[in-house]
């Protein structure tokens, strides 16, 4: 029986959905770095898995099938037809299922760090018994050295103490039914009937899902599948390769407006702004995305950048401000950048709040 998961959502109301699953351990904060620039393009659906977050727990056992069911009622809840799919390990699964069993509701599917099935039951099982007898504190630290390299853990101590604070913090039955399904899962014969666009994202240095045997599989098992391996990249490639995995993300869909138009010549600039505009300065903790879009449509008007103006109109509305204070921004930049071109950012600006 499916459960009514816990989820947020990001982005524009009439923009292509994506959908964003996380592994076992995470809480559907893990897609932080990806939030911010996904949601200027589509409608960003993400949630947590049963058992984690603040999802609920059922009793178990679970098993594979429960988690894909889980999400076909959400989107029907949400009244999402079609979407994009991204999961990551038990995301990933999540989603071969989906897309053998119910094609008609996966668009595009994208498996960062997964496998179609693991065939090392006692890994599991030993795992859910720890968790049950001492809880998931007592797994976070051993987590940490599959989830990033040696050398992002020593680069980004912050962002590793937040992701363990982040396994403690998830429920030790939910944890340990997850495990059960790792334990049980095995998607290899349904990989063929796949027909959904596929890109497959592995870790060269990954110990949970190494590229050999695991992304080898899903690529051999399903037609037209490409693998990209990300190097250096441990499980959670989301976090220590961001910008890489958001560049992918924004290319496969190809529903942005500029991504849609890119041409050999102009693939290396929006290479360029995707990766480090929107995948790392914009995901960056020091400023909040309010503050973000106010220095950015400054900017914006004092440059004369009309063509940009829009665009960042509606993802200041989205990233939290009022008509109101867009208006205030404006006229802010008038007194130090000119009448003229505050005069044709309010243009701009009225006929994009009007829409």
């Amino acid at each position: 029986m499916s459960v009514e998961l816990n989820y947020r959502i990001n982005g524009p109301y009439d923009a292509p959905v994506v959908v964003l699953s996380n592994s076992v351990g995470a809480s559907m904060e893990m897609w932080g770095p990806q939030i911010p620039a996904l949601s200027v393009r589509f409608r960003v659906l993400r949630y947590d898995q049963r058992g984690h977050g603040e999802s609920p727990v059922p009793p178990g056992p679970y098993n594979i099938e429960d988690l894909g069911q889980d999400v076909l009622d959400l989107l029907d809840r949400n009244e999402v037809e079609r979407a994009h799919y991204v999961g990551l390990s038990i995301g990933g699964m999540t989603g071969m299922w989906l897309a053998a069993n119910a094609p008609e509701r996966i668009d595009r599917l994208v498996l960062l760090c997964t496998t179609p099935g693991f065939g090392t039951p006692d890994t599991w099982i030993e795992r859910a018994a720890t968790v049950r007898e001492q809880g998931t504190d007592a797994v976070a630290d051993a987590s940490m050295q599959r989830w990033f390299t040696e050398g992002f853990r020593g680069r980004e101590p912050r962002v590793v103490e937040r992701a363990r604070a982040m396994i403690a913090a998830q429920p030790d039955e939910g944890y340990a039914e997850l495990c059960g399904v790792l334990e049980r899962a095995d998607l290899t014969d349904q990989l063929a009937r796949i027909e959904a666009p596929t890109l497959v994202i592995a870790g060269a240095q990954d110990p949970s899902t190494p590229p050999e045997p695991h992304a080898r599989r899903i690529v051999d098992g399903i037609r037209g599948a490409r693998l990209e391996v990300l190097d250096p990249g441990a499980h959670l490639v989301n976090i220590e390769r961001a910008p890489e995995v958001l560049g992918e993300l924004v290319r496969i869909a190809d529903v942005d407006r500029a991504v849609a138009n890119t041409t050999p010549f102009t693939e290396p600039f929006q290479d360029f702004i995707t990766r480090y505009a929107w995948g790392e300065i914009w995901a960056r903790p020091g400023l909040d995305r309010k503050t973000r879009s106010c220095i950015t449509l400054a900017a914006l008007v004092s440059l004369g950048a009309e063509n940009e103006i829009g665009m960042h109109v509606k993802a200041a509305l989205r990233n939290g401000l009022t008509p109101d204070e867009i208006g205030e921004v404006i006229l802010h930049t008038a007194v130090y950048a000119g009448v003229p071109k505050a005069n044709s950012a309010f243009a701009i600006a009225q006929e994009v709040l009007a829409e």
